[in-house]
């Protein structure tokens, strides 16, 4: 598909794939190391025999569907640029309401819990954010946690990763936090969306609960008066038909200003609520 010798120049105006030609300039850059002002200043510069095969390789990839976050092994999030991979989640532009409703609901030096943080893009996002917080996160995939740990690394947010089944591995003892936040499985089993586009390569066990789409989230709600601060609040991501639901699990739970917030597409996309006494 693409040559040894050939330029970056012909192999961006070459029309030998179907793909937009945005995201083949995003994999030769990536292929080749070279930024997108160098790409045009170096436009004659030929590609050498391990470019070229892994170009081709990556755009057949990209034409079978594999989502461009995987192939680059990166995505932007709340200004961060966070490593992903085929263990975690791809984070997305509306999780980061939870992330700012997070910090308007943040009082000073608070601690803060983020559950089944994946790629900890929610988790470092507040760290990055407030260095005043300790944050934790936690989840129960060891190869998410990998992945989360280099972010934090990489971008110096102080963050305090477990592996855990939601609340287990906080211990006999209950930590004690001022806001618990959660992006869990909410896709019903058996959803036809599981079987398109960019879901089809993410990990299923973080798409869905296998079940109606609210068993996390109901253990999240049961559970959150154990680790939550009296006034604490607790907020969650959930699907596009949830809000409705987990308003009344928090109700349920004696939660109060319970309220569902809407994102940019006018989805209501997280809920939550504060612990009363």
């Amino acid at each position: 598909m693409f040559q040894a010798g050939e330029s970056i120049d012909a192999a961006l105006r070459g029309q030998r794939v179907a793909l937009p030609q945005l995201e083949v300039r995003m994999l030769l850059e990536h292929v080749t190391r070279l930024t997108r002002v160098q790409t045009i200043t170096q436009s004659g510069r030929g590609l050498s025999a391990e470019e070229a095969q892994r170009l081709t390789d990556l755009c057949a990839r990209r034409i079978a569907g594999e989502p461009m976050a995987y192939l680059i092994g990166e995505r932007e999030f709340y200004g961060l640029a966070l490593q992903v991979d085929a263990a975690v989640l791809i984070p997305r532009p509306e999780t980061e309401l939870l992330v700012e409703l997070a910090l308007q609901h943040l009082p000073p030096r608070a601690r803060v819990l983020d559950m089944g943080t994946g790629s900890g893009a929610i988790a470092i996002a507040i760290a990055h954010s407030r260095p005043d917080a300790e944050v934790w996160a936690l989840d129960a995939s060891a190869a998410a946690l990998q992945v989360a740990q280099r972010n934090a690394a990489r971008h110096d947010a102080r963050v305090r990763f477990l592996q855990s089944d939601w609340y287990a591995a906080l211990g006999a003892e209950a930590q004690r936090f001022d806001l618990i936040v959660s992006n869990p499985p909410y896709i019903t089993a058996g959803d036809q969306h599981l079987q398109e586009g960019d879901l089809r390569f993410e990990p299923l066990d973080a798409l869905t609960d296998h079940a109606d789409g609210l068993s996390a989230l109901r253990v999240i709600v049961a559970e959150a008066d154990r680790y939550l601060h009296v006034g604490g609040w607790l907020l969650m991501e959930h699907g596009y038909d949830q809000a409705q639901a987990v308003r009344g699990l928090l109700d349920a739970a004696h939660f109060s200003a319970v309220q569902s917030w809407r994102d940019l597409a006018g989805i209501e996309r997280v809920s939550g609520g504060r612990l009363e006494d």
